[in-house]
């Protein structure tokens, strides 16, 4: 009976620890979903005594244009995006909105993959001029090339499962240790996976270069997952050369990797990543208006 009670309590504790790292996973998720250079800028706009809620896109594939799109104010308001690429000295060319199915629409230029457009919107109507955004900010798109869904949903699934276990494992190397070692090698395998196989693939088809972090660049999403992923081959050889019964090397190395793989995960995506130097480039109709 004591024995029946002890297994019951284990499983309702190793079920409550998948509870709360499935939580936890999901909350990182959503934050990289909110926070990064690449995700839409949202706001609200007042014209007419109306407010209009608007999401401008900040990333683009190259094989088609980059919609900027607001809601249609009325009639009487014109609107016009003012672009240039970047980071250059380049002006700012107007290019005008049309109405299209209640919205008002420009097209971006398309530019080579890893190449960027800064851009802002303007509106004038009879009651004066609304710039999107305010003040003297301005918006930073990136473009990329496709990417196939047979690599990159792979990759994707790969990182957030990782990233679960990864966190189930040192929510055990605090409560319950037993069964941790099994979650420490599941999470590692699957970061070397999705992140260090997967990810230059998906980057390579993208942006052209398999890895442009440390040693070869500055990019902090390949940085971010090298210590990601370094971290866990620490975890992975301490649980590998103490293959007793779960001390506290073990239980604290698993534990400072989940830590720091979470820590990774709280810093937004695709910061500081690929940029095209436009200066390396002969000649390109790149400022060309889509028509």
């Amino acid at each position: 009976m004591a024995k029946d009670t002890q297994n019951l309590k284990s499983r309702l504790l190793s079920t409550a620890l998948w509870i709360l790292a499935v939580g936890i996973m999901f909350s990182a998720a959503a934050h990289q979903e909110r926070t990064g250079p690449t995700k839409e800028f949202r706001g609200v706009f007042r014209i007419g005594g109306q407010e209009h809620a608007y999401a401008l896109v900040r990333s683009g594939n190259t094989d088609a244009p980059a919609p900027v799109v607001v809601p249609d104010p009325g009639p009487e308001v014109t609107g016009t995006v003012y672009f240039k690429r970047y980071p250059t000295a380049d002006p700012f060319r107007p290019i005008p909105m049309e109405r299209v199915a209640g919205d008002l629409q420009a097209l971006l230029p398309v530019q080579p993959a890893a190449g960027k457009v800064e851009y802002y919107v303007v509106l004038e109507g009879p009651e004066g001029v609304v710039r999107i955004p305010e003040g003297e900010e301005t918006l930073i798109l990136r473009y990329k090339d496709p990417v196939p869904l047979g690599f990159l949903v792979p990759h994707v699934l790969c990182m957030f499962v990782g990233l679960l276990v990864g966190v189930r494992a040192a929510l055990g190397a605090l409560f319950q240790p037993a069964g941790m070692r099994r979650l420490a090698w599941t999470s590692l395998f699957l970061l070397t996976v999705g992140g260090m196989i997967l990810g230059p693939i998906v980057q390579k088809y993208a942006f052209g270069a398999f890895w442009t972090g440390w040693p070869f660049g500055h990019d902090l999403t390949d940085n971010k997952t090298l210590i990601m992923w370094l971290v866990w081959v620490v975890a992975g050889v301490v649980v590998w050369r103490r293959p007793s019964h779960p001390d506290l090397w073990t239980r604290g190395a698993v534990l400072l990797a989940g830590v720091i793989m979470l820590g990774v995960y709280l810093i937004p995506h695709s910061l500081r990543g690929s940029e095209l130097d436009y200066s390396t480039l002969e000649s390109s109709p790149l400022n060309e208006v889509p028509r």
